[in-house]
Formats: structure tokens, C-alpha cells, sequence
């Protein structure tokens, strides 16, 4: 992929209110980037070229590989997702990317020493078997089970960490030297800007991450409440395997992980009943994903663009009724995709033609609004 070409993604995706699902959108209803970036121009404040420029260069400088969602180095089955970022940040060896069978390994941050024992005993005999560990590099069963990969194969392992903040950035601070050792010998991940630093808003975002570049997701030790149920919950809807660790039911947190083998999880007491799973389903295929025939440069034919002029974009009034729907003050894009009773494409196709013709505006907090 040229830079130009790359630039042209960056500063479109750098722009504020155009996040992932919209990226797609733009792209879909007009084509190419090149003809999303001048739709986006009319329609928002678009970012300056010169911050994307500085954006790529600044990843050059510290040796941090951009991969776009059109490139082949880009992992599939991260494309499996309806809102994949158009853009990953990758520090390290990108070629684990596309490593299978991987598995994620996460838990609670506040672990106790047996958490973390079993979550580093799990990665350690999961990577002597060749299978990729997965984890978001937080404390507590996180960065045991990145440790417990990295020791394997004579501490030579490798594992990714798929981190809430711009890879640039280490996070906790206490992780300093797993962070710098896992950039030795595996790969650090992130959809973040270069030097974005920890925001609590970003780290379930990039749950869905973890969960759809694995195979399956192992709970260590989580309450019900956990940002790690929800990378489970994430793991379930893509059609992954969930393995949970079972704890005592007067252990809060055990109590995440025996719900969800109430719920069908599989139990899991060794790396061995994950390595019979993962044996079962060696032969499962990657689904085909319409983001990923999208292209930079001309529109495809499963692309369907008006016939019109694309500075006369006029919708039909199929959106009418989505539109009642939003009120002057804001409603929640969530919360508007449950009540419209529109399948999750049509939904957003529908919103971004709203948006196009200055129906309806984008608001922080995944919040749209009728403009009057």
C-alpha cells in the first residue's frame, strides 16, 4: 500500500465523529476513500492532511507498522467484525496476526496468586503447543498470562497484547518491562492514535478486539460485573469457544467464570481441555466479510451507490421513519438500533443517509440528533 493511499484512510478515520461503522458506510455509499474523504469534507470538519502526515510519521519513527483493513497483512477474522478498525497500530511481529489456533486469556486485574498462577500455567503449555496467547497487557491475569507465553519454548515465546491506549504507551506502568519484552518477541496491537494515553472508555472497546483475533477466550477469574464477561459475551456473539476456570462460589471472583459454565462454558482445569476444543476445530473457516471487498480506489459491484450525482444525494424516504425517531436532543445510536426494528445493515445505512442530507448529526457519547 502506497502512503498516499494510507493517508487518505488515516484522515478519514481521524476525523472527528467518523468512527469504524461509519468509515464503512462513507466508503460503501460513495465508493472509494478518495470520493468518502470529499463527501466528508462537505459534511464535517475534515482533519487536516498535515495530522495524518504527522501521524505516519511519527509511527515511523518508533518503528510502528499502520496496517489498513484493505492490506493482506490486515488479520481476517478481525475483518469478521461489522465495526473493525480501519486501522491497527502494530509494535512488534506483525506476522502473528494471522497465527492459528490462538487463544485469549483474560481475568481480573485484582487476581489472587492462584488466578494468576493457573492463568500463566494455562499460556505457557498453550504456547509450547503452538497456539497464540492473547491478552490486553493489564495487571493481574493479564500480564500472567503474557509472562507465562513469553517463558515458554526456552523464553523464547510470543504472545500479543492488544492494548487500550496508542502502542507508544505503556499502561500500567508497572508493566514496563513486560511491555518491552513482548515488543522483543511478540506484538503489541492497538486501533488507538499514536500517544493516546489510558481512558477508561477505551479498554472495552478493545475487548472486541482481543476476542475476535482468537479462537476462544479462557476466564481466569472475573466478577459478574467484569470487563472480562464482557470479552466473553463479545467471544460468544462471533461464534468463538468460551473456556472458563471454575472457583469457589464464595469467592467473588469466581463468580464470573461459574456463571458462565452455568451458561454452557466450557470448564476448564489445564491447558488440555483447550487443546482438545481447539483439536475438534482445526478445520474452521474464516467467514467471508463485505468490509474487506471494499476498495480504496473504485467502487465494487456489490456496492450500491445512487445512480445520482454524488453532490445530489437524495435518499428515499425508507428513513422517515428512523428519523422520527430522533429527537432534537440527542438519542442514544444503541439504544435507536433496538427500537427501529431494522436489521443492524439497514440501520446504518439508513442513519448515514440521514446524515448525508443534514437530517440528523453526529454527537459525542455514540449519540445522534435531529437538526433543526
Amino acid at each position: 500500500m502506497t502512503d498516499n493511499s494510507l493517508l487518505d484512510i488515516l484522515q478519514l478515520i481521524m476525523t472527528d465523529g467518523i468512527g469504524p461503522v461509519t468509515f464503512y458506510e462513507y466508503v460503501k455509499y460513495t465508493g472509494s476513500v478518495q470520493d468518502a474523504l470529499e463527501l466528508a469534507k462537505r459534511k464535517k470538519s475534515l482533519c487536516p492532511r498535515e495530522l495524518a502526515e504527522a501521524e505516519l510519521i511519527g509511527a515511523k519513527n518508533k518503528n510502528v507498522q499502520i496496517i489498513a483493513y484493505c492490506d493482506e497483512k490486515y488479520p481476517k477474522r478481525l475483518l469478521e467484525l461489522n465495526d473493525a478498525p480501519p486501522i491497527i497500530y502494530t509494535l512488534g511481529n506483525y506476522d502473528l496476526l494471522n497465527n492459528t489456533p490462538s487463544i485469549a486469556i483474560v481475568g481480573a486485574r485484582n487476581a489472587s496468586i492462584a488466578g494468576r498462577k493457573m492463568a500463566s500455567h494455562l499460556a505457557y503449555d498453550l504456547t509450547l503447543n503452538g497456539v497464540t496467547v492473547i491478552s490486553g497487557m493489564a495487571r493481574g491475569i493479564d500480564g500472567a498470562a503474557h509472562k507465562g507465553a513469553l517463558y515458554a519454548n526456552e523464553q523464547k515465546g510470543t504472545t500479543i497484547a492488544v492494548v487500550g491506549t496508542g502502542v507508544d504507551e505503556i499502561y500500567p506502568k508497572e508493566n514496563e518491562e513486560l511491555y518491552e519484552q513482548i515488543c522483543k518477541q511478540g506484538l503489541i496491537v492497538s486501533e488507538f492514535a499514536m500517544g493516546t494515553k489510558a481512558q477508561i472508555s477505551n479498554f472495552p472497546r478493545r475487548n472486541r478486539i482481543i476476542s475476535a483475533l482468537s479462537d476462544g477466550v479462557v476466564v481466569v477469574e472475573a466478577s459478574l460485573h467484569s470487563g472480562s464477561l464482557i470479552t466473553a459475551r463479545l467471544a460468544l456473539e462471533q461464534g468463538k469457544d468460551i473456556f472458563a476456570v471454575p472457583g469457589s462460589p464464595t469467592e467473588n471472583r469466581a463468580a464470573g467464570p461459574n456463571q458462565l459454565i452455568k451458561e454452557g462454558a466450557i470448564l476448564t482445569e489445564s491447558s488440555s481441555d483447550i487443546l482438545n476444543v481447539l483439536s475438534m476445530q482445526s478445520t474452521r473457516q474464516i467467514k467471508k466479510v463485505k468490509t474487506a471487498e471494499l476498495s480504496l480506489d473504485k467502487p465494487q459491484n456489490n456496492v450500491n451507490i445512487p445512480s445520482q450525482q454524488k453532490t445530489d444525494i437524495e435518499p428515499e424516504k425508507k428513513d422517515d421513519n428512523l428519523l422520527n425517531l430522533i429527537s432534537y436532543e440527542g438519542v442514544d445510536i444503541d439504544e435507536l438500533l433496538r427500537i427501529c426494528g431494522l436489521n443492524q445493515a439497514e440501520f446504518f445505512l439508513q442513519l448515514t443517509e440521514l446524515e448525508f442530507t443534514g437530517k440528523i448529526e453526529r454527537q459525542v457519547g455514540n449519540k445522534v440528533a435531529k437538526i433543526k
